[in-house]
């Protein structure tokens, strides 16, 4: 790829996750928001900045003014309305991702043989490497569960049993930026997710859509509690037409991101945010027909998410966690990328 042979970092959007391989030594995860220190600290200090078939949404730039400050800008979309729409760019180039990609490089292959691109960006690639140790994606152990555990053990567990063959759907929250932080995508579309819309409740009816298109993957939706319930109606389809949906349900007994911008902007007064009242979902699974599994420690956390995973049948995982657990690196609103609240 034009990345690889050319030794140019990669970032992507939410969106894009999976486009570029997530374990791939140039990649430098998501940027944004909630997106790593590396990636937010490049991205503002590179010099040339090549965007495809991006839009630069404000979850993305930060404060316009203060994005990318100091780079050229090249930006591939096919839609010409998204061009320098919220940020000006130098080079417009209007066509489709692929194709442009694939004459961008055979151009640069004409112009003669490839410089030695790692060593030409050597102190470039140690400047992010650098800024990767400072600031890790990272958690506080306690004892008991941190949701980015269980995302990590299901990344895990999921590669040692089905490779690549799995598709993760997200609902929208905390458990969507933790998803998107913790877990490794090394393929296009295996990621589905409601970013632009930020819809909740959007992951679990994904799910059933792709275990029906893909029945011999394993397909998991990474879910809040506050989300699932928005559509959980539907275990009733995914029992019906036996389809072997799992859903992971980070449960804190609150709307976690809206708990979160409380506590972190609004001195912790809590409005509407936390649930007296949360379903037992492992008998609401069995209710429906589905079977629930339930982990109260971080001990159990292995064990649940192998049983459900081999298990033919739709299953919800309940594992419930930290209610104070908060995403970082975060940006906050009106901030440039550079000033992230971190761990």
């Amino acid at each position: 790829t034009l990345a690889q042979k050319y030794a140019i970092p990669v970032t992507t959007t939410l969106m894009g996750l999976g486009c570029f391989p997530g374990n791939h030594p140039l990649f430098l995860g998501m940027l944004g928001m909630h997106g790593t220190y590396q990636a937010n600290m490049a991205v503002t200090n590179c010099d040339l900045l090549i965007a495809v078939g991006a839009r630069f949404d404000d979850r993305v730039t930060g404060k316009v003014e203060k994005f990318s400050p100091y780079s050229q800008k090249i930006h591939i979309d096919i839609d010409p309305t998204s061009i320098s729409k919220n940020v000006l760019v130098d080079i417009p180039i209007v066509g489709d991702a692929k194709n442009v990609l694939r004459a961008l490089l055979k151009a640069l292959e004409e112009e003669g043989p490839a410089p030695d691109s790692a060593k030409m960006h050597s102190e470039w690639l140690k400047q992010i490497d650098a800024w990767a140790k400072a600031a890790p994606l990272n958690y506080k152990n306690s004892s008991g569960i941190k949701p980015q555990f269980v995302i990590q053990k299901l990344n895990e567990i999921l590669r040692e049993m089905a490779g690549d063959n799995f598709i993760i759907t997200t609902e929208v929250g905390q458990n969507q930026m933790w998803t998107a932080q913790f877990f490794t995508f090394t393929r296009p579309r295996s990621l589905l997710t409601s970013g632009g819309l930020g819809t909740m409740g959007y992951g679990f009816p994904a799910a059933i859509g792709a275990q029906v298109a893909f029945p011999d993957k394993i397909v998991v939706d990474i879910a809040g509690d506050g989300s699932f319930q928005m559509n959980i109606q539907e275990l009733a389809t995914a029992v019906q037409y036996k389809l072997p949906v799992k859903v992971a349900v980070l449960n804190n007994h609150c709307l976690g991101m809206v708990r979160q911008w409380q506590q972190l902007f609004c001195d912790g007064r809590y409005s509407h945010t936390i649930f007296e009242l949360v379903p037992d979902f492992v008998k609401l699974a069995g209710a429906y027909g589905a079977v629930g599994m339930r982990a109260t420690k971080p001990e159990e956390v292995e064990p649940v998410i192998r049983a459900a995973l081999s298990t033919p049948q739709t299953v919800v995982m309940d594992f419930i966690v930290d209610r104070e657990e908060c995403v970082y690196p975060m940006v906050p609103a009106g901030a440039a990328l550079t000033e992230m609240i971190l761990l």
